[in-house]
């Protein structure tokens, strides 16, 4: 696997879009197998709570102690949270593609919550490249991506089609 940025716990305060590496790679760079890491994203309670009571206002992403009686045992950050986080980490340099991560759509699941603590990092997949036939400037690229805590466990696999440019050419 390619070298990731190191693991800074700040990491998620301070990344902005011109953070993408120089050396991002077009749909000719690309090869099925290719792997990808993130940097982390450290998630508190209170981000769970700010991002649920914005976006997903249900018991057991705002209130510790009514999540206890819930199938998930406890406070879960919202799979929609998950998500986001996914992306910005991906958009940080996880998935250094030219012209951004462009979603073309996509299958997401959430095999178990994210909880207060967790530290997310996302590893990623090239599955499949195919260039467009009626637009040659570009190609879809399958990339499987798994979001995995600090022990490693699968918290969100997000399998996206994206469309990337093809590399320009000098005329």
């Amino acid at each position: 696997m390619p070298e990731s940025p190191p693991d800074r716990p700040d990491h998620h305060a301070d990344v902005t879009a011109h953070d993408a590496p120089a050396d991002s790679l077009y749909l000719d760079d690309l090869q099925v197998g290719q792997r990808f890491a993130s940097a982390t994203h450290p998630l508190d309670e209170a981000q769970i709570r700010q991002f649920a009571a914005q976006f997903d206002p249900q018991p057991f992403h705002l209130d510790a102690q009514a999540a206890q009686r819930t199938l998930f045992g406890g406070l879960a950050a919202s799979g929609w949270h998950t998500a986001a986080i996914t992306m910005r980490l991906l958009v940080g340099g996880g998935a250094p593609i030219a012209g951004g991560v462009v979603g073309a759509g996509g299958e997401i699941s959430w095999p178990r919550p994210t909880r207060p603590g967790d530290v997310l990092r996302v590893e990623s997949e090239v599955l499949d490249i195919t260039p467009s036939r009626s637009r040659p400037d570009r190609g879809m690229v399958t990339l499987r991506s798994e979001t995995r805590n600090q022990h490693g466990d699968v918290v969100q696999i997000l399998t996206a089609r994206l469309v990337v440019p093809r590399r320009p050419t000098d005329r």
